[in-house]
């Protein structure tokens, strides 16, 4: 009887010994949302307020307005949300189609048609799933009611594939369509025969437009904008202008803000200011002749997701500074963020500034109003709306 008793003592010796030398965890404890306002000073704007919209929300991805003054938020895992006036609806809209929603794939980007009012079309990105374990990064529009989604058509899909990664929409003034689809790993960013590690152009109805750069082009996909890219979580054009700029995750730093031109190669794999997560440099230099240099670049990483240029009259001082979310900083959890990048006349950089450090929460996607007001989403288990005013 005592064999039992002494292998017991030893394996218990033996736990207690590995758990003293297990390293402690990385990162910060989370920090639940607190009920707010809060005030915050900053760099230029200085007092801002920061109120919560509504809360509820799980792993939220995209956020849009609409006419009538609500807003539609799509959710990872596959649900598609409205809040009006400030309140949640309790039950998702119907509709949505069935989705891959594994790590970062599942119900992405929302958009709405430029004739919204007239057509009341929707146009989202998701992950699809296929057979034999397989998915494609997708682009869908349904009409939108009462109650949910109508008349739901694919118009667009990339090849299937085992790639996981976001995926961004933004409608150009030219009315087409611009869709970023990620290749975190692997050779596809540099494959002129493959959608993923690009960005994509294509008219409303997911044609190609016959002026894409690489339509006449042997081996390339006419849908090809520009390619070379990692995991693409932002998208937006400069209002007043057709500058478009891209937000990439770096593998491990190397975040950066692309200004995208049309069939230019943006270096991923093949060079990157990043390392690998093990910690060696991924390339011996950052940047190489035929690839396009970072408009804004991080080191450390800040996992920079939904971006936006402030245009509105509320934010005097921010009028033309670029908002980006950011998921966390320095591959810290819980260490979220929304970073400000100032610009001159030049559309040069010169100077940046986080904001909501103190609130410790993911920022997924950063929008502005119809009122002029900054609107952040929170990538959290309790995700939220967050509303940032000047605080009178």
């Amino acid at each position: 009887m005592q064999l039992p008793l002494k292998l017991s003592l030893a394996a218990l010796t033996f736990i207690a010994s590995v758990t003293a030398q297990s390293p402690p965890p990385i990162g910060v404890p989370h920090v639940a949302l607190a009920d707010g306002p809060f005030t915050f000073d900053t760099a230029e704007q200085h007092k801002i307020r920061v109120t919560v919209v509504t809360r509820g929300l799980v792993h939220p991805w995209s956020l849009a307005f609409l006419p009538d003054g609500g807003m539609l938020v799509t959710e990872r895992s596959g649900r598609l949300r409205i809040v009006r006036d400030g309140v949640l609806r309790p039950e998702p809209l119907t509709g949505v189609p069935a989705v891959h929603a594994v790590g970062s794939s599942g119900l992405l980007d929302l958009a709405l048609h430029p004739k919204f009012a007239e057509n009341k079309l929707v146009y989202f990105t998701y992950t699809k799933p296929g057979e034999g374990g397989k998915f494609a990064t997708t682009v869908a529009h349904a009409r939108l009611t009462d109650t949910g989604l109508a008349d739901v058509k694919d118009i667009f899909a990339g090849e299937w594939n085992n790639l996981t990664g976001g995926s961004r929409l933004a409608f150009g003034p030219d009315g087409t369509l611009y869709m970023t689809l990620s290749a975190t790993s692997g050779n596809a960013a540099q494959d002129p025969a493959s959608d993923y590690g690009k960005i994509l152009r294509l008219r409303d109805d997911g044609s190609v437009p016959d002026d894409n750069p690489f339509v006449h082009r042997a081996g390339y996909k006419p849908e090809i904008f520009s390619l070379g890219h990692r995991d693409q979580l932002g998208l937006t054009f400069r209002p007043g202008t057709t500058e478009l700029y891209s937000s990439e995750n770096g593998p491990n730093g190397g975040d950066k803000i692309n200004q995208v031109l049309p069939g230019r190669n943006y270096g991923w794999p093949v060079v990157s200011y990043g390392r690998t997560n093990p910690g060696p440099r991924l390339s011996e230099v950052p940047w190489q002749q035929g690839f396009e240099v970072p408009f804004v670049v991080w080191v450390p990483s800040i996992a920079p997701s939904g971006l936006t240029f402030y245009s509105g009259s509320q934010f005097p001082a921010w009028k033309g500074n670029l908002f980006v979310g950011g998921m966390r900083y320095g591959e810290l959890p819980v260490t979220g963020r929304l970073e400000r990048v100032v610009f001159n006349d030049k559309m040069e950089e010169i100077r940046r500034e986080s904001l909501l450090t103190d609130l410790k929460q993911r920022i997924r996607d950063v929008r502005q109003g119809p009122d002029g007001f900054l609107y952040v989403l929170t990538e959290e288990e309790d995700g939220a709306i967050l509303r940032i005013e000047p605080a009178r």
